[in-house]
């Protein structure tokens, strides 16, 4: 909580609250009994921690600097979303796969493959939707202005830069699919609670491709258009992604501890009594 409201004032109290956190989370994992294969909860925090320790916030003791801004005369960087996308899913992208890899073979249940596939349809269909609406404005702006923005370079760009977090959603969905497969409740929350954080992520990536303000975002799910922010509390809605990645990350290490996947035996005996 302590660097939750960090991030909500923009005051971080201590610079290494997220990485302490992720450390203590480590430590519960190995008090509680590691699950098997053994390094795959680790292997899954150390990217955690890496990237934790790579967004720290700057030492205030270091002062504040300044920072150039010149116009773009190279019209649209195609890369620029997707390089957003990337800084802010790869970690949480590369601890589920980690996750993912190790458990995905499970029994299959009807309703929670059901769930998994209308939750699938939501994230999907929201990027489609997004990229839709952007598409039509910028149509509709390029027919009044022909010498406007490159419509089919801003469409790529956008296109590109909801790859990662519509990777990051999809994969979360199958991690918790595969763990309450495993009857793994707590942790399968916690995967499908990351899945929910793709949806900001979307937006903030969209964000990062240069586009004209009205562009789209009539549309945006994200809470920055229904939480307000104030001189005191300028960043609402990184503070609330980062209490559900926080609160994924605890759902998940909690459900995994001490969890040994059942061996084909049993997996063979478990088919045949529900046969």
């Amino acid at each position: 909580m302590i660097h939750v409201a960090g991030v909500l004032t923009d005051s971080p109290a201590w610079r290494y609250t997220e990485v302490l956190a992720i450390s203590l989370l480590v430590a519960y994992a190995v008090v509680s009994g590691l699950p098997t294969p053994r390094w795959a909860v680790p292997a899954a925090l150390a990217v955690l921690m890496l990237d934790a320790v790579r967004t720290m916030p700057a030492d205030r003791a270091e002062g504040r600097g300044w920072q150039v801004l010149r116009p773009d005369t190279a019209g649209v960087d195609r890369f620029a979303g997707v390089e957003a996308g990337l800084a802010l899913c790869w970690a949480s992208l590369t601890a589920v796969a980690i996750l993912l890899a190790v458990w995905h073979r499970h029994p299959r249940r009807r309703r929670t493959t059901v769930a998994t596939a209308l939750a699938a349809a939501v994230i999907t269909g929201y990027t489609v939707i997004r990229i839709s609406a952007i598409w039509l404005t910028l149509a509709a702006d390029h027919r009044d202005h022909p010498t406007g923005a490159d419509l089919a370079g801003s469409v790529i760009a956008v296109s590109l830069a909801v790859l990662p977090p519509l990777g990051l959603g999809l994969a979360a969905l199958a991690l918790a699919t595969a763990l309450a497969g495993h009857r793994r409740w707590l942790a399968s929350a916690g995967a499908a609670l990351l899945a929910v954080t793709a949806l900001p992520h979307v937006d903030a990536a969209i964000r990062a491709v240069p586009l004209p303000l009205h562009a789209g975002d009539q549309l945006a799910w994200s809470a920055a258009y229904a939480i307000g922010s104030t001189p005191s509390t300028p960043y609402p809605v990184t503070a609330l992604i980062t209490l559900l990645e926080l609160t994924a990350y605890l759902l998940l290490v909690t459900g995994l501890a001490d969890f040994h996947p059942p061996t084909s035996t049993a997996r063979t005996e478990a088919d045949q009594s529900r046969r």
